[in-house]
């Protein structure tokens, strides 16, 4: 059997900073990031501005989507 591994867990703030300094959100930030946001059951206000940030910035084309 394959043994299942779990990514690292980041705080939000630390990745979403990383995100906007390299200007790229890369596959493994996205799945970083999604693993910190859905394993809770609610989002804080500041987590919801963390995600509209980001979804704002990609959609301006201020961040890259990378592989």
């Amino acid at each position: 059997m394959f043994a299942q591994t779990h990514p690292p867990k980041i705080p939000i703030d630390k990745l979403v900073d990383r995100i906007f300094t390299f200007r790229q959100l890369s596959r493994v930030d996205q799945q970083l990031l999604m693993n910190s946001l859905l394993s809770k059951d609610t989002l804080t206000p500041i987590e919801n501005d963390y995600i509209n940030r980001v979804f704002d910035a990609v959609q301006r084309g201020t961040i890259r989507v990378v592989d």
